[in-house]
């Protein structure tokens, strides 16, 4: 019998008010499926998997959800905690999330990632790194 414990990531939660329509953003953004959904949650995850191998984004209802702002302003809803998202080409990249119904922030502090917000508000990155990504060169 194996008694070692076992601790693995299962999923990051995401408060929003409309669970489905924030969890069909994420899952055009990173090509991932949709595993469920319903008027109190929804959870997106990589294709090619099952629920729990590979950690996914969980879309949570609360109707007292605030957007936080950003960047940050005294007695503001805050952020709480952010996606970075890994691409090799920031300005498709950025182009692409917009398509999918994200803007981006106003304010940048980096040519090397963007600050982009989803139909929620929620604030997440696209961080550019190449070399995570295989190529044919």
């Amino acid at each position: 019998m194996d008694n070692e414990l076992k601790i693995k990531m299962y999923s990051f939660t995401v408060d929003c008010i409309e669970p489905h329509e924030l969890g069909k953003f994420y899952a055009a953004l990173l090509n991932w499926e949709i595993g469920f959904n319903d008027e109190e949650y929804a959870w997106v995850y990589p294709p090619g998997t099952q629920q729990g191998e590979y950690p996914g984004i969980t879309f949570q209802r609360n109707p007292e959800y605030k957007p936080p702002v950003w960047p940050t302003e005294p007695e503001a809803q805050q952020v709480m905690a952010h996606i970075d998202i890994a691409v090799n080409d920031l300005e498709k990249a950025v182009q692409y999330a917009i398509d999918c119904g994200a803007t981006m922030a106003e304010t940048q502090f980096s040519d090397g990632w963007r600050v982009m917000f989803d139909p929620a508000g929620h604030p997440f990155c696209l961080c550019l790194i190449k070399h995570i990504f295989p190529t044919n060169e």
